[in-house]
């Protein structure tokens, strides 16, 4: 019989809550910290210390040695440096436990090593790490010990940001901002501020760890560069939402209990497409705390699967042929008097706040889909995007058929005088109720989808931190919700005023709308009609942020300045051309070291076995065919690996980050495609026994 788990005493058990601040902390002390992390503001030094030592003791009394301030660098994990609570033994030689106010503010850590796109240069070391007080503190325990951990951002000596998590929270200020200038239009009075949320389903992989150790590919790259397809994939669809094997049972009770204890709210869990895939869903939070939590969850899954005797691979394509991992994430907005903003109500057509809400929405994305599609873009994601698995690289909106209608009717006549409704669902058994259906059907093809109170942007990877996202989805809406409010607050006849203005937007934008099969070839031909960009890859969406549009987009709500985003963009060209480099090389190993030889050991077995077989008499022909075959594969494996190293080499030698990146997408990818094709075609035909590396059948259907 299985231990039994009480969810409400184990959870946030490893976090400083609210609850326990109000129970540890001086009223007055407590007063002051909730009014900052509502308002803004600064707490007072005599405040900050009184709350680190209350910080320090729960810590301490829960096995802590240590504290770190977690930050979230452009490396796009996250960071710490450990220092112990200990300070100088007192006079009697008693080792004391301190924690200052000014250190759980503010920390130094060393700036130089991070990546900074040119912002800093290699001896400008100088950095601040400083206390996001709306994250709450939590508990980390590994091998290290117990480590308090608290939630900062991380900025250089002159205040440029080097992290995911300052513009992030720059551009929750900002749609705050205006949002309640758009709800202040429509009479709430009471609202303080709005707050965006975020619930990010986590798709990943698990293997079993002794053949992952076995694949330098996936040591190195997060991903197999080799591999021939299983007979088996996931064409029968029979491992999606499939009975729970038991070792991938326990893993997920045991990441279950680890993220609870984290006050993650883990809700949601199930096989996914892919053999080997499967998925994580928790519950909405706000949008920092959700990216703190996302990250958690990713380092948690990677530690709980290692315990477990497996590997957890969150890299976008780690399988060729077989479907990749994304991370939908799901965006809303709500005040902080429960005014959830996206929800369209019964009749959506009389909902004006509602309506002009979707249209700002939805001229947000037409205006800067290329920016949106730089925030979903990495190097892994090039494999994943428009492989009729995930959202096309074309940015596109469904709405469902009841808002469409909704948004036809106001294009056409100026008017939504109905809306269809969802009706009844007969299911034709007597033992069964009919139920309500929901207004529309999903749409699992769109890169961005309205379901039914939020929108689910469904392009992320796997791998990617969801900052990037959010930051860009915030500073979009943001922008349309001030230009709509700098025009209806001047208005003299509001109501015709938004009446005109959402028939404006809805009209100019409405290309943005597809509600059909994204997978289709008819859709990449409607959607250059319609004027749409199809950006392919990383390196072609990187430009994106520094267009004049963007700029003037993230300068005038104070979220990037132009030298942020230009350092942004160097990174990725950086990233990018590193990514591939490592690759390539794994490639040109693994071929000159591991491959080849075992494939010319096979072949000196099938020349011998020919002779042996002539001598004897008997017929060698097809022990020959077969030599032949695989000689001349390897032949072009030979030519193909001689033409990556080349193409390597050459990229080493290009100084302009811009143009090594396009080098290594045109060029040295291409030439890593050459070289897996002969190779996979080999792994077809060698001797299972004597081929070196587990293959696709022994890493994702021997979990």
């Amino acid at each position: 019989m299985s231990e039994i788990i009480n969810v409400e005493e184990i959870f946030a058990s490893k976090v400083f809550t609210l609850a326990k601040m109000k129970e540890r902390l001086p009223k007055s002390t407590f007063k002051e910290l909730k009014k900052v992390m509502d308002q803004g503001g600064e707490l007072s030094l005599a405040a900050a210390d009184v709350i680190a030592k209350a910080m320090k003791d729960w810590a301490v009394e829960n096995g802590a040695t240590h504290y770190t301030h977690w930050f979230q660098p452009l490396t796009g994990i996250t960071a710490e440096k450990h220092d112990a609570f200990v300070t100088h033994p007192d006079e009697e030689g008693r080792m004391l436990m301190e924690f200052s106010g000014k250190e759980l503010i503010k920390g130094e850590p060393d700036a130089s090593s991070f990546p900074s796109g040119g912002l800093r240069a290699t001896f400008e070391a100088r950095g601040y790490t400083v206390w996001d007080i709306t994250s709450p503190a939590f508990l980390k325990e590994d091998a290290t010990g117990v480590i308090l951990c608290i939630p900062t951002s991380f900025c250089s000596y002159r205040g440029e940001a080097l992290d995911k998590k300052t513009p992030l929270l720059r551009s929750m200020e900002a749609i705050s901002e205006q949002s309640l200038r758009i709800v202040r239009l429509f009479g709430n009075t009471e609202a303080k501020k709005v707050i965006a949320s975020v619930g990010p389903e986590q798709e990943y992989f698990l293997v079993d760890r002794e053949k992952y150790l076995k694949r330098e590919d996936l040591i190195f790259a997060g991903r197999t560069l080799f591999g021939a397809p299983a007979p088996k994939g996931q064409e029968l669809e029979d491992h999606y939402f499939g009975t729970i094997r038991e070792r991938i049972g326990s893993f997920m009770k045991d990441l279950n209990i680890e993220l609870w204890k984290l006050g993650v709210t883990a809700k949601t869990q199930h096989n996914e497409v892919a053999p080997a895939q499967h998925e994580l869903a928790p519950i909405y939070e706000t949008a920092n705390i959700a990216v703190d939590h996302n990250q958690l969850v990713m380092e948690t899954m990677k530690k709980v699967a290692n315990r477990h005797g497996m590997q957890c691979l969150l890299h976008e394509k780690p399988f060729a042929g077989v479907n990749g991992s994304g991370k939908h994430d799901n965006w809303s907005l709500g005040t902080d008097n429960g005014v959830n903003l996206l929800d369209p109500g019964d009749t959506p057509n009389e909902n004006i706040q509602f309506l002009l809400v979707l249209a700002c929405i939805l001229k947000a994305v037409d205006t800067h889909a290329d920016l949106l599609r730089q925030s979903a873009s990495d190097v892994g994601n090039d494999h994943r995007l428009g492989a009729n698995e995930a959202p096309p690289a074309i940015i596109s909106v469904f709405l469902g058929e009841q808002l469409e209608d909704v948004v036809r009717q106001l294009v056409e006549t100026g008017m939504a005088d109905h809306s269809n409704q969802g009706g009844k669902l007969e299911t034709g058994v007597s033992t069964l109720p009919d139920i309500d259906k929901d207004a529309t059907d999903r749409n699992r093809t769109s890169p961005f989808a309205f379901t039914g109170n939020k929108f689910e942007f469904r392009m992320v990877g796997s791998a990617d931190s969801i900052a990037d996202p959010n930051t860009t989805l915030n500073a979009i809406v943001a922008e349309a919700f001030c230009e709509a409010a700098d025009e209806l607050e001047k208005a003299e006849d509001f109501d015709i005023a938004v009446h005109d203005l959402i028939k404006k937007y809805l009209t100019e934008h409405q290309r943005i709308v597809f509600n059909g099969n994204g997978y289709s070839d008819e859709w990449v031909l409607e959607a250059k009609r319609r004027g749409l960009p199809n950006i392919r890859s990383m390196v072609e969406a990187s430009c994106a942020l520094t267009t004049e549009k963007s700029i003037k987009l993230f300068e005038k709500f104070h979220i990037f300045t132009k030298a942020e985003l230009e350092s942004r963009e160097e990174i990725l060209y950086e990233t990018y051309s590193k990514s591939i480099n490592i690759e390539a090389l794994t490639m040109i190993d693994m071929a000159k070291k591991q491959i080849l030889p075992a494939v010319i050991g096979y072949t000196k077995k099938l020349a011998d076995t020919v002779i042996a077989v002539k001598e004897a008499g008997a017929d060698s022909t097809v022990q020959a065919e077969l030599l032949k075959e695989i000689s001349d594969k390897l032949a072009e494996a030979k030519r193909a690996l001689t033409a990556l190293e080349e193409k390597t080499a050459k990229a080493g030698t290009i100084a302009d980050e811009k143009e090594k990146a396009f080098f290594c997408k045109d060029e040295v990818f291409t030439a890593m495609t050459a070289l897996r094709t002969p190779v996979d075609e080999l792994e077809m035909l060698v001797d299972k026994k004597v081929w070196p590396i587990p293959t696709y059948g022994d890493l994702i259907f021997e979990v």
